[in-house]
């Protein structure tokens, strides 16, 4: 593939702990404030990062199948706290975030072992994207789609940076979050060892229930 290079290579110094670091700092500026904040639609560039390190960890990762029961794990001990921190009780029609990276992963494991399989990969992918759509998953299709995108345009940023704003219209800001990869070095960065890993993965679930309790003490709700 080729890869397309805006900024030349010893400006690229933004490892991948640094843009999962941004991430996590973004999301949680952007649900403090929709959880916090009364009627209020807030989204800054949270988005844009998570399908991005999702792609970047489909291509490196040694072992694909753990990191997708990681995912898949990861989604169901959060979906407690989603739900706490939207409604206040344990039911929420729609589901969280890493359900929706979740159906992305296993679509792009479908797009690398199915490709010689045309028939096999257009049900795959019509399956997932309509599980998306009927089990509501957050960002629902558009999220799922953008996933996919991100895959394929892997290499190529300002086609990547296209298609989110297009693909997610109403999230255009999001677009911002292009910036930092921009200056992505492709390093891991600082984030090594299983505890600073896991405690990543666990930042998403903890400060969702976080913010539940906030809420709770702050509305009653």
């Amino acid at each position: 593939m080729i890869q397309q290079r805006l900024i030349p290579e010893q400006y690229r110094i933004i490892s991948g702990s640094a843009l999962k670091l941004i991430a996590v700092i973004t999301m949680l500026i952007d649900h403090t404030a929709s959880a916090l904040l009364r009627d209020s639609d807030i989204v800054l560039i949270t988005f844009g990062d998570k399908p991005l390190t999702l792609a970047e960890g489909f291509v490196y990762t040694r072992n694909r199948v753990k990191y997708g029961v990681s995912l898949a794990v990861l989604a169901l001990i959060s979906e407690l706290p989603w739900n706490l921190v939207h409604t206040g009780t344990a039911f929420y029609s729609m589901q969280n975030v890493m359900f929706t990276l979740l159906i992305g992963y296993l679509a792009m494991c479908a797009m690398e072992y199915l490709k010689d399989n045309a028939f096999a990969l257009v049900a795959s992918i019509g399956a997932l994207t309509a599980a998306s759509f009927v089990l509501r998953f957050d960002y629902g299709s558009q999220g799922f789609c953008f996933i996919i995108l991100m895959y394929l345009l892997r290499g190529l940023p300002v086609a990547r940076a296209a298609a989110g704003i297009c693909v997610l219209p109403s999230r255009w800001v999001g677009g911002f979050a292009f910036l930092p990869i921009a200056f992505y070095s492709g390093k891991r960065g600082f984030i090594k060892g299983r505890a600073l890993k896991y405690a990543f993965y666990a930042f998403y679930p903890v400060h969702l229930l976080v913010l539940y309790f906030i809420k709770y003490f702050i509305f009653g709700r």
